[in-house]
């Protein structure tokens, strides 16, 4: 546990404007410690920082101490089974994978397990605005890696994060969350049970000082978190322009693996994930895929269909006769498949006439078998 003048230097190191992490480091690695950077002689800071940032570093401002205070409190008010701490780039317990990447955070505020900082993990991100499919695959994936005490590490958004940390808490590897906000507050506001969750059995994790909003530009400083504390990341949907690529790209960097699950070439979400397996990632249908090129042992036959039932692949059109699939309709709800598909295509693929189609597809659609996608698109429902 930091003192409360350990706590107060590294605070300000981290949160004086003017400061980056860049050169924050530097000055770590120039004096060896928070506390010998701001009592420094000016000439000695300035030579490395300049004039302004030893102006800056050397004024005192109230606003340090009320933060110092704000944060002293928050340590001491964790909640029972969600404690909370406060890792500096020179804890042991900082993850070592963090410190291999280009521009690891001076200190990181967690809640909950601390240790799964360190625990093998596997990145699983993807659209927010998820279809149903995805967050299912999300989900399935997800169990079926934490199952092998690999820790699934996501960002808490909507959509697919939020069924990756679903997954995650269901096995032993448990989960990790990478927020972009301050720990004291919960971004989006719907995922506060999830956070709870998380605090509860897994880890909540920020680089950010209590009291940091919802700022746009916080996310994808947080993705290089994700992608930096994992061995590989899978990207489970994505639209070209998305946050999700950018993770991948930065595990990329980093040298990390990076996965991708490929889905229909109709839908928007899906054309991330086809440009990153054009650039390189490794195509997967299955998490046992993903074991597999981390080189993770495999439970037996038996275990592993009974974690993850066996699905047709993602690629596969079905074209089962209805006494396969079950019920009058059954022909049509196998040719739906199960990735997102146009009317057009679905005609083409039962051969039924439009207006016939049309009225069929609107009694499954009241049914609740069938779902609307932005796009005129159309998806079996996952659970159907």
């Amino acid at each position: 546990m930091l003192s409360r003048d350990e706590l107060a230097a590294w605070l300000r190191l981290a949160t004086t404007p003017g400061i980056g992490r860049g050169l924050a480091r530097q000055l770590l690695a120039a004096f060896g410690s928070p506390e010998r950077v701001l009592a420094a002689d000016g000439h000695a800071l300035r030579a490395l920082a300049g004039a302004d940032v030893v102006g800056v570093l050397k004024r005192r401002d109230p606003r340090d101490e009320a933060a110092l205070a704000a944060t002293l409190h928050w340590l001491e008010t964790a909640e029972a089974g969600s404690p909370r701490d406060i890792v500096t780039l020179g804890d042991p317990r900082y993850p070592a994978l963090l410190l291999e990447t280009a521009d690891p955070p001076l200190l990181l505020f967690t809640l909950g397990r601390v240790e799964l900082l360190s625990a093998p993990g596997v990145a699983i991100v993807g659209s927010r605005d998820a279809t149903p499919q995805g967050l299912e695959n999300a989900r399935t994936f997800a169990q079926l890696i934490s199952e092998h005490q690999l820790t699934v590490v996501s960002g808490l958004a909507q959509g697919i994060d939020g069924a990756a940390h679903e997954g995650g808490l269901a096995g032993a590897g448990s989960t990790v969350a990478f927020v972009g906000t301050g720990l004291d507050r919960v971004y989006p506001s719907s995922h506060r049970p999830l956070m709870r969750r998380i605090a509860r059995d897994g880890l909540v994790a920020s680089e950010y000082p209590l009291g940091t909003s919802a700022l746009p530009h916080n996310f994808p400083r947080r993705n290089r978190l994700i992608a930096g504390i994992t061995r590989g990341t899978l990207v489970v949907e994505a639209a070209l322009e998305s946050g999700s690529l950018i993770t991948a790209r930065m595990a990329l960097e980093e040298g990390r693996d990076v996965f991708a699950i490929p889905g229909s070439i109709h839908s928007p979400q899906s054309r991330g994930c086809h440009r990153l397996i054009q650039e390189g990632a490794k195509l997967v249908e299955t998490g046992d895929d993903v074991l597999r090129e981390l080189r993770f042992g495999f439970p037996s036959e038996a275990r592993r269909a009974a974690l993850s039932p066996a699905q047709p692949s993602l690629f596969a059109v079905a074209a089962s006769p209805a006494a396969e699939v079950g019920g009058p309709d059954g022909a049509l709800r196998a040719a739906l498949g199960h990735d997102p598909v146009t009317f057009d295509v679905l005609a083409a693929r039962t051969g039924l006439p439009p207006d016939q189609l049309a009225a069929r597809l609107l009694e499954l659609e009241l049914m609740g078998v069938v779902q609307r996608l932005p796009g005129g698109l159309l998806q079996r429902h996952a659970v159907a």
